[in-house]
């Protein structure tokens, strides 16, 4: 069995769609992030493609392990009791987070695509 590590998928974000993107919207008492899937290129919402959750996590410089931030789920993706697609309710795999810290470190997101599996992208955090 490979490593955990070798199941995590990367790429550029402008040029993947499944990429979560990260953005610092604020630092300073208080950080705030927001982490997206498809910013550039719009990803799947439908009931047999879509991105299920996206976790974020921190990581202090000089700290052993990150620090689970948050995860957000996305549960609604067209489907209904009449079948796929049928629903005019979708989720857009599209999260903001607050969260305090004295230490700059790594931001690291990941998404996870029903089909395609598990993404990550880390944004590094200076204060």
């Amino acid at each position: 069995m490979g490593k955990f590590n070798e199941l995590l998928q990367r790429a550029d974000w402008k040029s993947e769609k499944h990429v979560p993107v990260i953005e610092v919207l604020e630092k300073g008492k208080k950080v705030k992030v927001r982490v997206s899937v498809g910013k550039e290129i719009a990803h799947p919402n439908k009931t047999e493609h879509h991105i299920v959750w996206i976790e974020v996590y921190f990581k202090g410089e000089g700290s052993k392990f990150p620090y689970m931030i948050g995860k957000a789920d996305f549960a609604a993706h067209g489907a209904s009791t009449e079948g796929a697609d049928t629903s005019t309710v979708y989720t857009e795999p599209d999260a903001t987070l607050t969260f305090k810290t004295e230490k700059s470190g790594t931001i690291y997101a990941f998404s996870y695509c029903n089909i395609h599996g598990l993404w990550v992208n880390e944004e590094e955090l200076k204060l």
